[in-house]
């Protein structure tokens, strides 16, 4: 195993991506690549992170770096997700960040809060002189990176690099998320790599739609790994795969799912998904790790399935978006792939992840409200 986690990029273009599993590498080996991202830099530095949690020593190995960063003249500059007033959101399914700022601001670093009301600022991203970028689905928190499933990537190059900027700069300017993630993403070439940048809550509902319209149009596979999966078009086009021969199949956070049943019970206004996502889970190999569901009171490690990937065919979709409605309305950033070789290892650990954790079951209580959204729902609105 690399340092860090698994490695799963061997293709030529300069795209850099591996896989954080549960237990599979020390902190101190992830925060050694952090690291290792950051010490180049030469003139900027600019963070957008949702949580920010590491205690010494591996606090210290990130923390030298920015001084040292600092030191040598380098802008560095953070946002990151205030949730003081509270988003209003479960979470059970939004776990809420524990982000310290009297730490942060003894920092040489200029930061900012964006308020995470009542939408997340849940990036987890750094642009580097504006060249390189390291994003992905993994908080900076020990439990994120020993403790859970994530998918992190680097990209060295400038094109992708200026459309993070961009977004930097809508946060820092604003600290507003519901106006970030405006600019429609653009197509570049990384060395013969396609890629797109998306970013929301600007671009959510077309990139719902994009990963959606990529697992219709697979002729050999699809795989998904999200913690929930509650968005429209994706719920809607996994119902038509279920019929189709089709290699489909993925791996949700078994607790979380089962929120998510509950909360489309109780607020009726989604009840219409119930079946739908009962279809999918049911008809679909789907596994579900069982989680240590959150508590506000409890001291239990977080090691939620928390990697976002989306492989159709040889287009991957990785970075910190969960498959779900709240995603389109977060400040998100996914990165479209192109690369056969790299859907290929992507497609694998999502298997490697399937076969640890047992099918999904619906629970007796997610069963009641399956049939009470059957019941209560005689036709599917459009979202």
């Amino acid at each position: 195993m690399a340092r860090g986690g698994r490695r799963v990029a061997s293709s030529p273009v300069p795209i850099d991506v591996w896989t954080l599993s549960d237990g599979g590498q020390k902190a101190e080996a992830v925060a050694e690549r952090v690291a290792g991202f950051l010490r180049p830099a030469r003139e900027t530095l600019e963070l957008a992170l949702y949580d920010v949690r590491l205690p010494d020593p591996v606090g210290s190995l990130v923390a030298d770096e920015l001084r040292a960063a600092h030191e040598r003249g380098v802008v560095v500059r953070l946002v990151y997700n205030s949730d003081e007033e509270g988003s209003g959101r479960p979470p059970e399914l939004h776990p809420p960040p524990n982000t310290r700022p009297e730490i942060l601001e003894q920092l040489p670093i200029e930061i900012r809060a964006v308020p995470g009301v009542p939408d997340l600022m849940h990036h987890k991203y750094v642009v580097r002189d504006g060249e390189a970028v390291w994003t992905g689905s993994a908080n900076w928190t020990v439990d994120s990176w020993t403790r859970q499933e994530n998918v992190l990537a680097i990209v060295e190059d400038s094109a992708v690099a200026a459309a993070y900027r961009v977004n930097f700069e809508e946060l820092w300017e604003r600290q507003d998320v519901q106006h970030s993630g405006l600019p429609e993403p653009i197509q570049v070439d990384v060395e013969g790599a396609a890629v797109r940048a998306w970013f929301t809550p600007g671009q959510g509902e077309d990139l719902s739609q994009a990963i959606a319209s990529a697992m219709g149009r697979a002729r050999s596979r699809v795989r998904i790994a999200s913690p929930v999966i509650t968005s429209a078009p994706v719920l809607g086009t996994l119902g038509e795969l279920a019929g189709r021969q089709l290699d489909v199949a993925g791996v949700v956070d078994a607790p979380q799912v089962a929120t998510v049943f509950k909360q489309w019970a109780d607020n009726g206004h989604s009840s219409w998904k119930i079946p739908l996502l009962a279809t999918v889970l049911s008809r679909l190999p789907f596994s579900g790790k069982q989680s240590i569901p959150w508590r506000a009171d409890g001291d239990d490690p977080h090691n939620f399935m928390h990697a976002k990937v989306t492989v159709a065919d040889d287009v991957a979709f990785l970075g910190s978006f969960n498959l779900s409605r709240s995603g389109e309305q977060n400040a998100e950033n996914v990165l479209e792939i192109h690369d056969a070789k790299l859907a290929d290892r992507l497609a694998g650990f999502i298997d490697e992840v399937r076969e640890r954790y047992p099918p999904v079951e619906l629970s007796a209580q997610a069963a009641a409200t399956i049939s009470a959204g059957s019941s209560s729902s005689s036709a599917i609105p459009k979202s």
